[in-house]
């Protein structure tokens, strides 16, 4: 996948964030704003699942109000006709995947809820370890503006697994659901049976994106002959020999199976 010049720096970003050791808290804030960026995006919500309970708790957002939130939190998340799809994907979805443009706005969700904040096209990523959702990024643009193009949604696609890993390890210092899980979801399936560790996932992702070695090393703050330590690890454990079989390796599938 080629990324323009200022849409690498942005992923170079969101990979230092997701390698800091953020609360899942702090984590999902920092990131809000760089997916913004990265993607043109308008707004942008954030949750964990609450499997005990059966709700979405920990809100973080961008651009949405406090007051419609918490009637999406109070009311309208148990009314949700696109969320439950969604949420069953193990990889980022358009909106328009899984509800026609028609039917969505006939719903109550939409002129209530979406409607009111200006939320119009959206794509959601759920992360899941564990076969448990651990997370969620849900980025929307208003009426007026495109919807995600599907290059668009392969780069969150691509960036998941790195937020799956970055929410299963702050939920384990914490205490929470992600400790001891397993990962999930295509690219993280495929690095747990390998045995990649967390960094060497993240400079798989990297060298995916098609980054020099220079630029992963100046991102992560390790030196260069690391990075081509670690990459030599990666290529054996995955059984490829050079970059472009690496990606191959890496490729999504047309369908999870969800």
């Amino acid at each position: 996948m080629n990324l323009t010049s200022s849409e690498s720096q942005i992923v170079f970003r969101i990979m230092g964030e997701l390698s800091a050791g953020h609360s899942s808290h702090d984590l999902r804030v920092s990131l809000c704003p760089l997916l913004r960026d990265l993607l043109k995006a308008d707004y942008l919500a954030s949750y964990v699942w609450c499997q005990e309970d059966g709700k979405f708790g920990g809100r973080v957002a961008l651009n949405m109000s406090d007051d419609n939130l918490s009637s999406y939190e109070a009311y309208y998340q148990f009314r949700d006709p696109i969320t439950p799809a969604l949420q069953r994907r193990r990889r980022t979805t358009s909106v328009n995947d899984v509800i026609s443009r028609q039917a969505l706005e006939r719903s109550e969700f939409f002129n209530d809820f979406l409607a009111r904040d200006g939320l119009y096209y959206g794509i959601n990523y759920y992360a899941y370890a564990g076969g448990m959702n651990i997370g969620d990024l849900r980025i929307w643009r208003g009426r007026g503006k495109e919807d995600f193009s599907r290059r668009e949604i392969e780069i969150v696609d691509a960036i998941g697994p790195a937020f799956t890993n970055a929410m299963h390890r702050a939920l384990a210092r914490e205490g929470g659901r992600g400790s001891g899980a397993s990962p999930g979801g295509p690219v993280e399936r495929i690095a747990h049976e390998t045995k990649l560790t967390a960094r060497e996932k993240e400079i798989a992702l990297s060298a995916t994106f098609g980054r020099t070695d220079m630029e992963i090393a100046q991102a992560l703050g390790i030196s260069v002959t690391t990075v081509r330590t670690h990459l030599k690890h990666i290529f054996s454990k995955l059984g490829v020999s050079n970059r472009t079989r690496l990606a191959a390796r890496f490729a999504f599938p047309a369908s999870d199976g969800n």
